[in-house]
């Protein structure tokens, strides 16, 4: 009787360490989403002025487009967009200045979410943390969001284990 006192007892206390650690705040995930499903492509760590970047192909120039965004808070906060050419839907109006053969720019901007229609002319990709995600083959080609989320303790403690 004893022992199953104190299996018990340990077993209720092993439960309430986890929720409390499952409730305590433990930093930032980037999270990449079906627009429409909310299915999820991607999770990555992430922590204040982690750069998020899209780079993908303009449909209509042909020429690389490069968006840059840096993690503050909850938000997606843009901070450079480069590009080749003038062409429709980039600002020609901006002011701009030119660096190692493109533009370069620092658009206003702070997004909770994000909203990309992956495609296979544009060929979009993610960088994160040094790494490069290519959202055509991960999503099929599907629209995402893509925004910032907090992550509880035990979240990331276990990151490590995530593969």
């Amino acid at each position: 009787m004893r022992r199953r006192y104190v299996a018990i007892t340990a077993l209720v206390a092993l439960l309430l360490i986890g929720s409390a650690a499952a409730a305590l705040p433990g930093g930032r995930t980037l999270v990449v989403e079906d627009a429409e499903t909310g299915e999820v492509y991607l999770q990555v760590p992430v922590e204040d002025g982690t750069v998020v970047a899209l780079e993908y192909t303009h449909s209509v120039e042909k020429t690389r487009v490069y968006d840059e965004y840096t993690v503050r808070g909850d938000h997606l906060e843009m901070t450079r967009m480069e590009f080749e050419s003038f062409g429709w839907g980039l600002p020609s109006r901006a002011n701009v200045t030119r660096e190692d053969g493109v533009y370069v720019f620092d658009p206003p901007g702070n997004y909770t979410r994000i909203t990309v229609a992956p495609g296979e002319i544009a060929g979009h990709k993610l960088h994160v943390n040094g790494e490069t995600y290519d959202l055509v083959a991960r999503t099929n080609e599907r629209s995402v969001t893509i925004h910032v989320t907090r992550r509880s303790a035990f979240e990331a403690a276990t990151d490590q284990f995530d593969t």
